[in-house]
């Protein structure tokens, strides 16, 4: 596929002046890096990194009957989100259990938010609006083509965004979302990220991203900024344990399954899938995920076998150097019984088998 068949954020230019490697990402022309992924990644864990996440796909839910469509599709509770500007993660699911995406839910003055996976963007949409129709009045908007996303992430992100917005910012909490003027410019942000650190998703109008992704970076200097591209966003968020659709999530995956059940609301009555999250809870999962120390520098990769003896019980979903951590890193789907922390199994790496520790999840997680 050539760069010319696939989509740019409008930041596209602004990469290039930098001096990313662009890589085409689930049909998106995107920075993979810039210096290196652990610059990258460690500007993000000591100082604050900015990412363009313009991909991702954003839909407006708006009407009287907004609320009760949404708390149908998801699995978690938006009952939790008893005011505007709150949010909360969760999944679609199937009629089956299985994962159509992960997604961050806002609540908004006028309705609902929904931030999806770029790979999604096409499968969410559809997925909505075929299940909408008992739903009469709800209105559906897809606003994505319309609006840049900026993460920033990091210990002295915060700091960044109140010299940039004024020191209110640092009062909101974590999973909350304002609105206002960066710089001068109006956008709205949301303290949520994908990365393990503190920080903020920032939401901007498409013509207006590139040059607030240059005021920050500009402004951020002061912080010890770096620009961030897809592969630092990936060891960081597999090191925070975070789920990657495609990898850890997919149709054939519970949340459940995947682990990540405290954001399925069982109790909260029925939802899409709920019949087959209720029985995976009473009867228990046929597979789960676990997460993996492994030895030696030889890095795990997703796909690699895992043994038990000669036995192959699983594969590797997510694997990686820890680069915070300092060794090598996987997430891996095992059969029952296999999750207990320190249990040794073996990872199939070439032509060697390594051996792997099952270790708490997350790998990291910040003080």
């Amino acid at each position: 596929m050539t760069t010319a068949q696939v989509k740019q954020t409008p930041l596209a230019s602004a990469h290039k002046e930098l001096g990313a490697r662009m890589v085409d990402f689930a049909g998106w022309f995107m920075p993979v890096q810039y210096k290196s992924i652990v610059s990258e990644h460690t500007a993000v864990r000591t100082n604050c990194g900015l990412f363009d996440v313009s991909h991702m796909g954003e839909f407006l839910v708006t009407g009287a009957k907004a609320h009760d469509f949404v708390q149908f599709m998801v699995a978690n509770d938006i009952n939790k989100l008893n005011k505007p500007n709150m949010a909360l993660y969760t999944q679609m699911c199937t009629d089956e259990g299985g994962t159509v995406d992960d997604l961050i839910v806002y609540r908004l003055d006028g309705g609902y938010l929904l931030v999806v996976n770029a790979s999604n963007i096409d499968k969410d949409w559809a997925w909505l609006n075929e299940n909408v129709g008992d739903y009469k009045g709800v209105a559906l908007k897809d606003i994505s083509e319309d609006m840049g996303l900026l993460a920033l992430q990091g210990p002295k992100a915060v700091d960044l965004m109140a010299s940039l917005a004024g020191d209110w910012v640092k009062d909101i909490p974590s999973f909350h979302y304002a609105t206002g003027k960066l710089d001068g410019i109006e956008c709205a942000w949301g303290r949520t990220g994908y990365t393990g650190e503190d920080g903020f998703e920032i939401f901007i109008a498409a013509n207006k991203a590139e040059k607030l992704w240059k005021k920050i970076l500009d402004k951020g200097q002061a912080f010890g900024i770096e620009p961030c591209g897809l592969g630092a966003r990936d060891t960081l968020r597999l090191e925070a344990g975070l789920p990657l659709y495609g990898h850890e999530l997919d149709e054939n995956t519970s949340p459940l399954e995947a682990g990540l059940g405290w954001s399925v609301k069982l109790e909260k009555g029925e939802f899409m899938g709920s019949s087959t999250l209720n029985a995976q809870s009473k009867m228990g999962l046929s597979k789960q995920l676990i997460c993996l120390k492994t030895e030696g520098k030889a890095l795990p990769r997703q796909g690699y076998p895992v043994f038990d003896g000669e036995r192959q019980i699983g594969a590797i979903t997510s694997g990686s150097q820890g680069i915070t951590v300092g060794y090598p890193i996987a997430c891996a789907f095992v059969p029952r019984g296999y999750s207990e922390i320190g249990k040794k199994v073996q990872v199939q790496i070439r032509d060697a088998k390594v051996v792997g520790e099952v270790v708490k999840r997350p790998f990291y997680k910040r003080k």
